[in-house]
């Protein structure tokens, strides 16, 4: 699926900062949220694996963007927050919440936890290697390794991650958004642009024509898909 994304929402900047290196360190591409309603709208544009939910914020309660992620999502939620007590801890957990964490944390601690929580629900790596449109294309996660047709194709680490985003929901439009977030981790200027050159250079790649595409599919406005699917 390329590098799993995870949502960071704490309203102290220093939480953040002291999490993210740790998760990108461990090979995650990384977001963050002050407010719920920050973290509500970034979790439905980008679509990360796993959201790491501190339950004080300032605006809606932790407990409330869990409920509301719920509603729309099955993403792993792994809460953080200072309240140590059995019920709170129940409560978050009823929620549907996959894990709890009680501040103060170890930063190593917590990324292990998330790995845990990713692992379990399916969402890591591990499972490698995987075949789409009856054999056409094949894509290796863990040795980061291409083959169309039966033949290698050499890609970049971007262009690798990027084929593996789309492969993780084939058929499903993926945004540009939600795939330069896979891919670099963080939305930034011109991304739009980035995206359709790692794309143009994909199909050049896959002999994949633009116009009759097998592999890569178009929608105006929105993104791209993987148009096959993968085989039993």
């Amino acid at each position: 699926m390329g590098r799993a994304t995870v949502l960071v929402v704490d309203d102290e900047r220093r939480i953040r900062s002291l999490v993210r290196p740790y998760l990108e360190q461990a090979g995650f591409a990384v977001l963050e949220a002050d407010t719920g309603q920050a973290a509500l709208t970034t979790a439905s544009r980008a679509e990360p694996d796993l959201v790491l939910l501190d339950l004080m914020l300032p605006d809606l309660s932790g407990e409330e963007v869990a409920r509301s992620l719920r509603q729309v999502s099955h993403v792993a939620i792994v809460m953080l927050t200072a309240k140590s007590d059995e019920d709170d801890r129940v409560t978050g957990l009823g929620l549907g919440a996959d894990d709890y964490v009680v501040k103060p944390f170890s930063p190593r601690e917590l990324v292990a936890r998330v790995q845990a929580v990713l692992r379990r629900a399916g969402r890591t790596d591990a499972t490698a290697g995987h075949s789409y449109g009856e054999g056409s294309l094949v894509i290796d996660r863990g040795a980061r390794e291409v083959r169309c047709d039966g033949a290698p194709v050499s890609l970049t680490r971007s262009e690798f991650d990027l084929l593996a985003a789309l492969a993780h929901r084939p058929g499903r439009v993926s945004s540009r958004f939600e795939l330069i977030t896979r891919v670099q981790g963080y939305d930034h200027e011109g991304y739009e642009r980035t995206v359709d050159t790692h794309v143009k250079n994909l199909r050049r790649k896959l002999a994949d024509d633009p116009g009759q595409p097998r592999f890569i599919g178009t929608v105006p406005g929105v993104g791209y898909k993987l148009l096959v699917g993968p085989d039993a």
